[in-house]
């Protein structure tokens, strides 16, 4: 039960912080990124400000032997820069700048406002079993 919780508990804390921080707000990050046009700085703020919490779990992590709620830690692999990694990111970005959306965010905006975020995860979603479908028949 204290792992099911522990991911309760976290998700409902990302999603809040999302929601505080206004990354849920396509029109605020499709402003982030008009950096040419009417620039609005304050998710770069945001981003700056995962850094610390970040560098904190990683120190942590060098001072685990185990993780609190699990029997090893789930880092991934490093892996070399290719083909589908970067039309990957170039799809993300576009789809980012477009939507003013990414996955996280769009989920937790089906908690406020699901009406501008459901269209994006219904195709979010498609687009994934798409992949998958396509990926199977060419591997």
């Amino acid at each position: 039960m204290t792992r099911p919780l522990i991911a309760l508990v976290s998700g409902i804390l990302f999603g809040a912080g999302l929601a505080v921080s206004g990354m849920i707000d396509p029109d605020r990050v499709r402003a982030f990124l008009d950096v040419f046009g009417h620039w609005d700085p304050t998710l770069a703020f945001v981003m700056g400000g995962a850094i610390l919490p970040m560098a904190l779990a990683w120190w942590l992590r060098k001072k685990l032997e185990q993780p609190l709620a699990s029997t090893e830690f789930a880092v991934p692999e490093t892996h070399k820069i290719d083909r589908k990694l970067v039309s990957g990111a170039i799809t993300f970005g576009i789809g980012w700048g477009i939507a003013g959306l990414c996955p996280g965010p769009a989920l937790a905006a089906l908690v406020i406002n699901p009406a501008s975020a459901l269209l994006f995860v219904a195709v979010m979603l498609l687009a994934m079993a798409a992949f998958k479908l396509i990926e199977a028949k060419v591997t």
